[in-house]
């Protein structure tokens, strides 16, 4: 662990991928006025331009984060980093893109806290750092990484928490949290897919409905984030260098799961209860990612189906948030209830 140092006053906090679709939320729970942690500047840096108007509580830089100058500049004057920016990978996009954004990216995050001597760093990871292809059930923190990883994306955020943790030994206050599948309003990954996938009129289950995965509501998550960065700023030893599994229920399959916020938003499942035997799936998803490879030089193509989205959703896959709730006090701030009508509301079928 570092030596201790003192804060005061209200941190300045940057957000990388703050327009992004845990990005804005952590941005919304940082200044909700119950925040368990008050701050005195949020400041988002992200890809794309901001079309937000937070009545002048946020500062926008747009920029990349692979660019070391224009990140440098959004760090100026920064307390602490919630780093969140990446590319989310089913398996289909380039592996260089993947590593450069992922893992060197979080590396120039690292660099440019240095340069400004920033002392905390939030790093936003995945369940996928450590998730090995086959089941795991009821791990913690302690679960190893895998020699081997089913993609490109999964070593990606090994990689960078790496980085993290390395940095951790030298001098930063670091907190690294592993989501679940983060659902929610505005859920480009998995709701949004599936939504469409209803609208087309042919409604496609993989595997055979007997895997269970964890997820967590976007809210839950982002108040995650700022317990994280209360916990880092107020000094709490126990926190400080740890990595934290963050779900927010009981384990569910993830299309049982899913299925219950598509109807509930109006849209009809056709066939009613079509599952893809898992060897099947897995041969369509390898190709789907080959035509996905043929296109690429003449049109950017990245197919939702892919031999990780099969192997994931018929996976096993169960942990809990116990170490989190011990270290910096998580709890679900949004029941399972409220985050489902939220949900549901966000995407209830026009009339």
């Amino acid at each position: 662990m570092t030596d201790s140092i003192q804060t005061a006053g209200k941190p300045k906090i940057l957000v990388t991928g703050g327009e992004g679709f845990l990005g804005k939320r952590i941005v919304k729970e940082l200044l909700s006025g119950d925040s368990p942690l008050e701050v005195d500047l949020v400041r988002v840096f992200d890809l794309k331009d901001s079309k937000d108007d937070q009545g002048g509580q946020v500062e926008f830089i747009q920029g990349d984060i692979l660019d070391r100058e224009r990140l440098s500049a959004a760090c100026e004057g920064i307390d602490l980093v919630i780093h969140s920016a990446a590319i989310i990978d089913w398996g289909t996009q380039p592996e260089k893109a993947v590593l450069d954004v992922n893992a060197g990216g979080t590396r120039n995050v690292i660099e440019v806290c240095k340069e400004h001597s920033i002392r905390y760093l939030v790093y936003t990871s995945s369940l996928d750092a450590v998730f090995t292809g086959k089941p795991l059930v009821d791990i913690d923190e302690r679960q190893p990484y895998p020699d081997t990883h089913p993609t490109v994306y999964c070593e990606s955020k090994k990689l960078a928490e790496q980085a993290v943790t390395s940095a951790g030994r030298e001098g930063l206050y670091t907190i690294i949290l592993r989501p679940a599948d983060i659902y929610g309003e505005g859920d480009p990954y998995h709701i949004e897919p599936l939504i469409d996938m209803a609208r087309k009129g042919f409604y496609v289950r993989l595997g055979n409905g007997r895997s269970r995965c964890q997820h967590v509501y976007v809210g839950n998550m982002a108040f995650a984030h700022v317990l994280a960065a209360k916990a880092l700023w107020e000094n709490n030893e126990n926190a400080i260098g740890q990595i934290y599994f963050i779900t927010d229920g009981e384990p569910a399959n993830f299309f049982q799961f899913f299925d219950e916020i598509v109807k509930g938003a109006g849209y009809k499942i056709f066939p009613r209860n079509l599952w893809l035997p898992r060897g099947l799936a897995y041969a369509i998803g390898s190709l789907s990612e080959g035509i996905a490879r043929i296109l690429r030089p003449i049109k950017k193509y990245n197919p939702n189906f892919s031999r990780f989205a099969v192997t994931y959703t018929c996976t096993d896959y169960i942990f809990a948030s116990k170490k989190a709730e011990q270290d910096i006090g998580f709890y679900p701030r949004y029941s399972r209830e409220e985050a489902l009508k939220s949900t549901i509301a966000y995407y209830r079928k026009p009339d």
